[in-house]
C-alpha cells in the first residue's frame, strides 16, 4: 500500500495529461473502426469476434457453419444463385409528369422525381420507342435526343418540332401527353390523337415486317408504341371514373405477348381497376393466373391475395375473442396470407395503417423495397379502407397480437431472404425529402454506443486534465486509493488469519 502511494505521489501532471489523451485517442480510433464496420456489414466487429471466435473457444465448441446467405449448402454456385437481385422495375401505376407530378411541384416546390428515376424512364423510352430504321428521319432523330434531354421545357419543345416535321410521329405525341398536358383530360385528348397515328403506323409496318431486320425492328417499335398508348388511355379512363372502359382495354392488353408486356405488368392495372369496381370474383380469377410460384411476385399480388382472404372474416373479427378461443380456419387462412404478404414486402403495413406519410410514387420501383410499398399503398389504400375490418386485421396481425396464439401454420419461408441492397436503391429512386423505410431497422450495436461513451468520457477527462493538471491528479490519486482500500482490507484479513511463517515461505517461492 505504501509502495503504491509512493508511486502515485511521484507521478507528475504531465503523466495524467498523456494518459488521458492516449486513452481518448485509442477509444476514438476504436469508435471510428466500429462505425465503419457497422455501416459496411451491418453488425459490430467486436460482437462478431466475440460470438464467432472467443465464445466458441471458451465453451470448447467449433465455429458454427456460415448461414449468412440463409443456405447451408456448401455448393458455392447454388448459394450465388439463391441471392436475390435488386432489380428495378417500371411502376405499372406511374403518374403523368405534367398532369400530376408537375402539379405537385407547383404546390409544394419539391421535386417528386429523382434524376436517377427519370433517367431510367428515358432509357426505357429509347429502348421501346426507337429503332435502327429511324436513321435519317429528322422527326425520330429529334425524339432520340428529346428522351435524353434533362430539361422538360426543351423536351416538350423538341416534341413539337418532331410533330411539325411529321404529324405521324407517335412518340412525340406520347411525350406531349405525358409532360405538356396539365390535366388528365388534356392527356387523354392527345393520346387519342396518338392512337390514330399509332394504329396507322402499325398497319403499315405490319405489311412489310418480313422484308428484313430493319423492317422487323420498325414493326416491333410500332407495336410497343401502340400498346403503350392503349395502356395510358386505359389509365386516363380509370382516373376519370370510366372503369368499364378501362377494364376492357386492360383485359385486351393482357392477351398481348410482345416483349414490352414483361415490363408493363398490365395485370396489376387490371387488378386495381377491378378492386375499384368491387368485382372481387374477377380479381380472384386474375390472381389465380398470375399468383404462381414460377412468376415474379409483387406487393400487388401478395397484398391483394391477403385482402381477399381478409374479406371473408374481417368484418366480424375481434382480437380479444380470437385470443381466447383461437383462430378459426378462415381466420387462420387470412392471417397466413397477411404474414405471406408482409414477408414479401414488410414496408407496406406502415403506409396502409397510415403510420408513415405517403408521397407520390416513383416511375420505377424496387420489388420488396420502400418504393414498391409507396406505389402499392398510394393506389390500394382506399380498397383496404372500403373493406370493413381489413385494416384492423392487418394491424392486429402485423403488430403481433397473435404472439399469445400458436402460429397459424408451420411452414418455411416462401421467398428468398430479404435482400440487403434495397435501402441504397430506394434512396436513388425516392426524393430526398422522403424518409426511406429500412428493413430490418439497423439498431446501433451496444459496443458502438459503449465506445462512443468511452471516447467522449476520456476526451472530457483529457481536456480537464490538460486545463487543471494538479486538481485532476489529486482526484485520480484519491480514486485509486479509494479503489485499493477494499483490496488492502482483504489483504490484512488474510494476513491475520494465516500463520506468519506460511506467508514467509510463500514469499520465498
Amino acid at each position: 500500500m505504501w509502495d503504491s502511494a509512493m508511486f502515485l505521489s511521484s507521478l507528475t501532471p504531465k503523466f495524467y495529461v498523456a494518459l488521458t489523451g492516449t486513452s481518448s485517442l485509442i477509444s476514438g480510433l476504436i469508435l471510428i473502426f466500429e462505425w465503419w464496420y457497422f455501416r459496411k456489414y451491418g453488425t459490430s466487429f467486436i460482437e462478431q469476434v466475440s460470438l464467432n471466435h472467443i465464445s466458441p473457444w471458451i465453451s470448447g465448441v467449433e465455429n458454427p457453419p456460415d448461414t449468412t446467405n440463409g443456405n447451408n449448402n456448401t455448393n458455392g454456385s447454388t448459394q450465388q444463385n439463391n441471392v436475390p437481385e435488386c432489380k428495378v422495375w417500371r411502376n405499372p401505376l406511374n403518374l403523368y409528369r405534367g398532369a400530376e407530378y408537375q402539379r405537385f411541384y407547383w404546390a409544394t416546390n419539391k421535386e417528386p422525381l429523382t434524376y436517377y428515376d427519370m433517367n431510367l424512364s428515358a432509357q426505357d423510352h429509347q429502348t421501346f420507342f426507337t429503332c435502327e430504321a429511324d436513321a435519317g428521319k429528322a422527326e425520330y432523330e429529334i425524339m432520340q435526343t428529346a428522351w435524353r434531354e434533362r430539361n422538360p421545357v426543351v423536351r416538350i419543345k423538341a416534341a413539337h418540332s418532331a410533330v411539325e416535321a411529321n404529324t405521324e410521329c407517335a412518340p412525340a405525341y406520347i411525350l406531349l401527353a405525358e409532360e405538356e398536358a396539365t390535366t388528365i383530360t388534356e392527356a387523354e385528348k392527345i393520346l387519342k390523337t396518338a392512337l390514330k397515328v399509332a394504329e396507322a403506323n402499325y398497319r403499315k409496318s405490319q405489311n412489310s415486317q418480313h422484308q428484313g431486320t430493319l423492317m422487323e425492328g420498325l414493326h416491333r417499335r410500332d407495336t410497343n408504341v401502340l400498346i403503350y398508348i392503349k395502356r395510358r388511355l386505359a389509365m386516363c379512363a380509370r382516373k376519370l371514373g370510366k372503369l368499364k372502359e378501362a377494364v376492357k382495354i386492360f383485359r385486351d392488353l393482357t392477351k398481348e405477348v410482345p416483349p414490352i408486356m414483361n415490363v408493363l405488368n398490365i395485370h396489376e392495372n387490371l387488378i386495381e381497376c377491378l378492386l375499384e369496381m368491387q368485382a372481387y370474383a374477377d380479381v380472384q380469377a386474375v390472381l389465380a393466373k398470375y399468383d404462381d410460384i414460377s412468376l415474379p411476385k409483387s406487393a400487388t399480388i401478395c397484398y391483394t391475395a391477403a385482402l381477399l382472404k381478409a374479406r371473408a372474416v374481417a368484418d366480424k373479427f375481434s382480437p380479444d375473442i380470437a385470443s381466447k378461443r383461437g383462430l378459426t380456419p378462415a381466420e387462420m387462412t387470412a392471417v397466413e396470407a397477411i404474414h405471406r404478404a408482409v414477408e414479401f414486402n414488410p414496408h407496406v403495413p406502415k403506409y396502409l395503417l397510415e403510420m408513415k406519410p405517403l408521397i407520390l410514387p416513383p416511375e420505377h420501383v424496387l420489388k420488396r423495397g420502400d418504393s414498391e410499398a409507396i406505389a402499392y399503398a398510394f393506389f390500394h389504400l382506399p380498397h383496404w379502407k372500403n373493406m370493413e375490418g381489413a385494416l384492423n386485421l392487418l394491424h392486429c396481425t402485423w403488430e403481433g397480437t397473435f404472439r399469445m396464439l400458436p402460429y397459424p401454420l408451420e411452414r418455411g419461408h416462401l421467398f428468398y431472404p430479404y435482400p440487403t441492397c434495397t435501402e441504397c436503391a430506394d434512396r436513388e429512386l425516392l426524393p430526398a425529402f422522403h424518409d426511406v423505410s429500412v428493413y430490418p431497422k439497423k439498431e446501433l450495436p451496444f459496443f458502438i454506443i459503449f465506445t462512443a461513451g468511452l471516447c467522449s468520457f476520456t476526451a472530457l477527462l483529457a481536456l480537464l486534465t490538460h486545463q487543471y493538471p494538479e486538481p485532476m491528479g489529486y482526484i485520480a490519486r484519491s480514486i485509486f486509493n479509494g479503489m485499493s482500500l477494499p483490496l488492502y482490507y482483504l489483504y490484512e484479513k488474510v494476513e491475520g488469519m494465516l500463520p506468519s511463517n506460511l506467508l514467509q515461505q510463500l514469499s520465498r517461492i
